[in-house]
C-alpha cells in the first residue's frame, strides 16, 4: 500500500514539473514574441526618423543654394529687395531643416531603440519564478 501511495506522489510531482516547464517554455516564447513586436516598431519608428534627416538634408541643400543665390544677389545688386528676399526664404529653410534633423537625431537614439517594455518583463517574470522556487 505505501509502494502505491509514493508512485501516486512521484506522478504528481513529475506532473508538477511537467507542466512548471511547458508555463516556462510557454512564457520564454511569448517574451521573445513581445521582443520581436517591440524591435519592429522601433525598427519603424527608426525608419520614420530616418525619413526626416533625409528631408532635412534635402531642404539643407536647397536652403544652401537659396542663401547662395542671396549672398549673390546681394552682393552684386545692393539695396534690391529681391535678395533680401531670398535671404529670408533661405533662413527660413534652414531653420525648418535644423527643426527636422533635431528631431531625427533625438528619435535615433539607441536608448529609444530597445525594447524596454520586453526587458521589465523578464525582470517581473525572472523575480516571480525565484519567489515560487524558495
Amino acid at each position: 500500500m505505501n509502494v502505491e501511495h509514493d508512485t501516486t506522489i512521484t506522478k504528481g510531482a513529475g506532473s508538477l514539473v511537467t507542466d512548471a516547464l511547458n508555463h516556462v517554455s510557454s512564457l520564454v516564447r511569448n517574451e521573445v514574441d513581445l521582443a520581436r513586436a517591440e524591435i519592429n516598431e522601433n525598427l519603424n519608428r527608426a525608419g520614420l526618423a530616418i525619413g526626416l534627416l533625409v528631408g532635412a538634408v534635402v531642404i539643407a541643400l536647397v536652403a544652401l543654394n537659396v542663401l547662395a543665390a542671396a549672398l549673390v544677389s546681394g552682393l552684386t545688386e545692393v539695396g534690391i529687395d529681391a535678395g533680401w528676399a531670398a535671404l529670408i526664404v533661405g533662413v527660413v529653410l534652414a531653420i525648418i531643416a535644423f527643426a527636422l534633423m533635431s528631431k531625427g537625431i533625438n528619435d535615433l537614439k539607441l536608448s529609444s531603440l530597445a525594447p524596454t517594455r520586453t526587458a521589465k518583463n523578464v525582470q517581473r517574470d525572472a523575480k516571480a519564478i525565484k519567489e515560487t522556487v524558495k
